[in-house]
C-alpha cells in the first residue's frame, strides 16, 4: 500500500509539471514550467525518487532534537544603531507528520502588545535544503525561506523575502540565523533592511534556553 501511494503521488507529480504552464501576466511560458528540456523518467525511477524525497532523514532527527518548550530573551532594534528593545517569549516545538516538519507556537509581547506566531520548518531532501516559513499576529502574509547547514558553526542560514507594507508591491530581503549552541540553547539572528538606508542590520536576536 505504501508503494502503491508513493507511484501514485510521483505519478500525479510527474503529469501535473509535464503541462506546460502560462504566465498569467505576459501570457508566455513560464521558465521553470517548461517541457522543451523534459526527460522522460520511467516509473520504477520515479517511485524510488519519490521515497527518497519523502523519507525523514539524518537532518530531520537533528530538527527533532529541538522539540519542547523553549523561553526567550529578545532583543529588538527598530533601526540601525537604535535603542534596542528587550522582552521574554516563550516557544514550544512539536514534530508532526512522522518526523518531516516541526510546528513552533511562538508567543510574547511586542511594544506592550500581545505576539503570538507559528513557524513550519523542514528538510527537503531533493533540495537538500532547509524550508521554513513563518506567520504572526501582526501582519497578514507569510514568510518563506529557504537555509543552508554550516556544520563547522552548527548553524542554518535562512534566506527569502517578506511583504514591505510602507512600498506596496514591493517585498524585502530577510536573512535569518539559527545556532545551536548546544542540546539546551539556541540562538536566532534576524538581518533585514534598515528603513532609512535600505542596508541590512541586525533587527532581532532571540535567545533560546530549554524549559526544564
Amino acid at each position: 500500500m505504501k508503494n502503491l501511494l508513493f507511484a501514485v503521488s510521483a505519478a500525479f507529480l510527474f503529469i501535473a509539471c509535464d503541462k506546460v504552464k502560462m504566465d498569467v501576466k505576459t501570457g508566455k511560458e513560464a521558465d521553470s514550467l517548461t517541457s522543451k528540456e523534459w526527460k522522460p523518467v520511467d516509473s520504477a525511477t520515479a517511485n524510488k525518487a519519490w521515497m527518497d524525497y519523502a523519507t525523514p532523514g539524518e537532518m530531520h532527527k537533528m530538527l527533532a532534537k529541538s522539540d519542547g518548550t523553549w523561553t526567550g530573551e529578545n532583543t529588538m532594534w527598530m533601526e540601525n544603531g537604535g535603542k534596542p528593545m528587550t522582552s521574554t517569549s516563550e516557544a514550544n516545538n512539536k514534530i508532526v507528520f512522522n518526523g518531516r516538519y516541526q510546528v513552533g507556537e511562538h508567543k510574547g509581547n511586542f511594544m506592550g502588545m500581545p505576539f503570538e506566531g507559528m513557524s513550519i520548518v523542514g528538510y527537503d531532501n531533493a533540495k537538500k535544503k532547509f524550508v521554513s516559513t513563518w506567520i504572526d499576529n501582526m501582519g497578514t502574509g507569510i514568510m518563506n525561506m529557504e537555509g543552508e547547514w554550516n556544520s563547522s558553526k552548527k548553524s542554518i542560514e535562512f534566506k527569502g523575502k517578506i511583504t514591505d507594507p510602507a512600498r506596496p508591491g514591493k517585498d524585502c530581503n530577510v536573512r535569518e540565523i539559527l545556532t545551536f549552541v548546544d542540546d539546551n540553547h539556541h540562538v536566532m539572528e534576524m538581518y533585514g533592511p534598515d528603513s532609512k538606508t535600505g542596508k541590512e542590520y541586525k533587527t532581532m536576536e532571540i535567545k533560546y534556553t530549554r524549559k526544564q
